[in-house]
């Protein structure tokens, strides 16, 4: 039996149901075509659960099957800073959609997986290699429950923590999506001096202090804030939905220790020699619009993969392109449609 344990239904907690008759459409060219998705109700067809890290610490994850049969391999999808994977859940359904079985995780410390912070919505983390080590052992349960490819995704943080893993020989995926990864955080001071600002304010006090204001009115995100993630404020209203149905998944802002192990975690992959020896083929998704993470920073990390391939949007995107507009959005897709294809067509 793996290590985690099926909750009691995809909606334990009492949500809607949705998508009841969501079926594959296939057009004449056998590409996938997914019906249109409830984005506020986990999909029938998916399960949620928590696996078990080596630690005894519970996280939460979500399973989608194929809907083809076999399935034409499998998507571990990884979220950013404060995600949870309920805001993904359009995405997940459609890979699982065209064929691929997709599971999706918590970082511990956010969503439902527990906070490290000094109140109930800081996040914080003592090291990004905890991160790591986790994906390594879900990694390695994960692979031996699923059929391959074996594509490893992530966006912002979630891209910065899957690339390091690979990086690190913890992981070793078919391939690497990168969304939006966090590779360089957005302003102008540089990162040496940010670090160094960061390594101060965290000796200064209790690292697990917020970095930054989250807002005027406690509870509620800044309203500023959809300004820096997407242009669709349909998919943007998603995610203050679920927040408000799932309490639990609330978090503000990161910790002056989240800030500085996370300099520290980006100039580690900057080293000489790190970025040169990752030979896993790897697509990247960014934007140059992007107020959250360094596009610049993005660019360099792609002209130093040996097997790279970047996509880039202008205005038309923000952060969160996987839950953009639809014509971004779109573009996006195709472009990861493309890598996994390929992924899968060599096997």
């Amino acid at each position: 039996m793996p290590q985690w344990a099926s909750a009691p239904g995809a909606n334990a907690q009492c949500l809607p149901n949705s998508n009841q008759g969501r079926r594959l459409a296939i057009r004449q060219t056998g590409e996938a075509r997914p019906a249109a998705v409830d984005r506020r109700a986990i999909p029938p067809d998916a399960t949620e659960s928590r696996w078990i890290a080596p630690d005894g610490h519970a996280i939460r994850r979500i399973d989608l099957l194929s809907a083809q049969s076999p399935a034409r391999g499998s998507i571990l999808f990884l979220g950013g800073r404060g995600d949870f994977y309920e805001k993904y859940l359009e995405t997940l359904a459609y890979w699982s959609d065209a064929g691929w079985r997709v599971t999706a995780a918590d970082w511990r410390g956010q969503a439902g997986s527990g906070r490290f912070g000094t109140d109930a919505v800081t996040g914080h983390i003592g090291d990004y290699a905890q991160w790591v080590d986790d994906l390594a052992a879900l990694w390695s349960q994960w692979l031996a429950e699923t059929p391959g490819p074996h594509v490893l995704a992530g966006h912002s943080m979630g891209g910065h923590l899957i690339l390091r893993a690979a990086a690190e020989g913890k992981v070793a995926p078919d391939g690497l999506v990168l969304v939006a990864p966090m590779l360089g955080l957005g302003g102008r001071m540089p990162p040496v001096v940010m670090h160094a600002v960061a390594r101060m304010m965290s000796a200064l006090g209790d690292a697990r202090r917020p970095a930054w204001k989250w807002s005027e009115i406690p509870g509620e995100p800044p309203a500023s804030r959809a300004h820096l993630l997407t242009h669709d404020p349909a998919r943007y209203e998603d995610e203050l939905w679920w927040r408000g149905q799932r309490p639990e998944l609330v978090m503000g802002p990161g910790s002056w220790g989240w800030v500085e192990r996370g300099y520290a975690s980006m100039r580690g992959l900057y080293a000489p020699g790190v970025l040169e020896n990752m030979t896993v083929p790897t697509l990247i998704i960014a934007t140059t619009e992007d107020k959250l993470v360094s596009y610049a920073a993005i660019a360099a990390a792609a002209a130093r993969l040996p097997n790279a391939e970047l996509v880039t949007f202008g205005e038309e995107a923000r952060h969160e392109i996987l839950r953009e507009s639809d014509s971004a959005r779109t573009r996006a897709l195709k472009a990861i449609d493309a890598f996994i294809d390929r992924l899968a067509a060599a096997r």
